[in-house]
């Protein structure tokens, strides 16, 4: 372990308690890590060599699709095999207040006690992917504790919530009918990141008509992909469309099924590792981007700059391009120097 890497004495003591597998240094290692409190980076950096052991299953659609409950129902589901389930869910932050409501544990009541599932909210905290900034890393943690099953519930769905499915291993997108999902269905964002459908609140009227919509669309995305796959003899997945009742609880053995056969796709093919790989890519890149925007945007020096150079921007001898290239030379200098 670098020097940077090293943990606080705070954190040595609670690093065995974790390893342990109690809860109380999981809850707390949940926040110190979620709220980026002095070392999180360290007690990361602790946890890493034991990744990759929990299945990432991301859940998203619309507010009112009944994620909660089907959340609730598979998390019920993965327990009764014998699996340690831990629950991510993230709710919207409000751009008026800063709060969150945050009412999931209300809304997942009946599994909330059981000692083999954890459920944290997390609000957004204004992240525009509809993930709050830190559940990747806070699915890290849960990962490293030895859960098995990780289910992430976001926000909503659409071209801007896209971060899922750079964050889980599959992706189940839940749809409703009368709430204006087949358009949902022809942004190609939306198809891209289902593993998994499941039209939800399949008794009302429009749910086949919804399915169907769907499996037109996937129909045509198959189509279109038909060439690369002979070229390179690669199987594709085509995602199954699923009808749900999750009031009902009915629907959930198929649902179940069909996820766990994609992961064992994922497996088979490969894809697990290159989706994985690519998580860890990112990752990196977020840790790049973020540490520049701080140190950039927190140096005093560098936003007094920035004023001075409003004049000429506003006069219209220069231009922010020209302005941003200057700073990124002086950005550059300034680093170097330190």
């Amino acid at each position: 372990m670098s020097k940077t890497s090293v943990l606080s004495p705070a954190l040595a003591r609670l690093h065995p308690d974790y390893v342990a597998g109690k809860v109380a240094a999981l809850a707390r290692a949940v926040s110190i890590i979620e709220n980026h409190r002095p070392g999180w980076d360290a007690l990361l950096a602790s946890i890493h060599p034991n990744l990759g052991r929990a299945r990432r299953i991301g859940i998203t659609g619309p507010p009112g699709a009944g994620k909660s409950t089907l959340t609730t129902l598979l998390a019920r589901a993965y327990r009764k095999l014998g699996l340690r389930v831990g629950i991510v869910a993230v709710d919207p932050t409000s751009p008026f207040t800063g709060g969150a409501l945050l009412g999931d544990r209300i809304r997942m009541e009946e599994i909330a006690s059981d000692p083999g599932v954890y459920i944290r909210s997390m609000a957004t905290r204004g992240s525009l992917g509809g993930l709050a900034t830190a559940t990747r890393e806070v699915c890290d943690v849960l990962d490293g504790f030895g859960i098995d099953v990780i289910l992430i519930e976001t926000v909503g769905v659409g071209q801007s919530e896209l971060d899922v499915a750079r964050t889980a291993d599959t992706t189940l997108v839940v749809l409703v009918p009368e709430s204006g999902d087949s358009i949902q269905t022809l942004k190609a964002g939306v198809m891209e990141i289902a593993d998994v459908y499941a039209v939800n609140k399949a008794d009302r009227p429009g749910a086949e008509r919804l399915r169907r919509d769907i499996e037109l669309m996937l129909t045509m995305r198959a189509t279109v992909a038909t060439k690369e796959i002979v070229a390179n003899g690669s199987k594709q997945w085509r995602p199954p469309v699923l009808r749900t009742s999750a009031v009902k609880d009915e629907g959930i053995a198929a649902l179940l099924e069909a996820i766990d056969r994609h992961f064992e796709y994922l497996q088979s093919s490969g894809a697990l590792q290159v989706r994985r790989r690519n998580r860890l890519r990112e990752r990196v890149m977020e840790i790049v981007e973020q540490q520049l925007r701080q140190r950039l945007w927190h140096h005093a020096e560098t936003l007094s700059w920035l004023d001075a150079q409003l004049p000429e921007m506003e006069s219209g001898t220069a231009t922010p391009f020209s302005i941003a290239q200057a700073l990124r030379t002086r950005s550059a200098a300034l680093m170097a120097d330190t």
